[in-house]
């Protein structure tokens, strides 16, 4: 195989999703995961620090589209707004790869709770982002982190209704997200 094939990065984490669902999380090594991508270890490891990474692959990638979606609302535009436009931004890049993965990951992450921690630690960082953005507006603290919050809340409703969806229809992971934002901001209003 040729050094630095492109695509390595991605093959790795289908590797490890698939070996982590396999095997188990603890049962599944660098060397295992390296392999099955058809590379070598000295690639996972200038792709991935450790294995426990390969969760958060794409993470820094989500919350930069998340806050520049956000800080580049129009001036007027409510948090919830801000917070939509950086649904949408970060939405128009998630494609077929992450449709297909999303089940297969959700499986693993369900059957290790180390993969839980770092799943709601991924959670946390795409809220502190959104968060950092809304601030960054003049939108108050409090506020900027209620809406940040709603903001993960949307898109992971939105992303497990995409991901579980039916295969053959056309449907638009912005659409769902920004229904599933309208759904928590209706709900929020009867909380009062």
């Amino acid at each position: 195989m040729a050094r630095w094939e492109p695509g390595a990065r991605e093959r790795l984490v289908l590797a490890a999703v698939d070996l982590f669902t396999e095997l188990g999380y603890d049962a599944t090594t660098v060397a295992q995961i390296a392999e099955r991508a058809g590379v070598g270890k000295s690639t996972f490891f200038r792709h991935f620090a450790d294995k426990r990474e390969l969760l958060v692959a794409g993470q820094e990638t989500l919350s930069l589209l998340l806050a520049e979606g956000i800080a580049e609302a129009p001036a007027g535009a409510s948090p919830l707004e801000a917070v939509a436009a950086g649904l949408e931004r970060a939405a128009g890049t998630m494609g077929p790869m992450n449709r297909e993965l999303a089940p297969r990951l959700k499986a693993a992450v369900a059957a290790s709770t180390e993969l839980q921690e770092r799943d709601a630690l991924k959670s946390v960082g795409l809220a502190h982002a959104m968060t950092t953005a809304l601030v960054a507006r003049g939108v108050p603290g409090a506020t900027a982190a209620l809406a940040g919050e709603m903001g993960v809340l949307a898109f992971k409703r939105g992303f497990a209704e995409w991901s579980e969806g039916d295969r053959d229809t056309s449907d638009d992971l912005a659409r769902l997200t920004l229904a599933a934002l309208n759904d928590l901001r209706a709900a929020s209003a009867t909380l009062g």
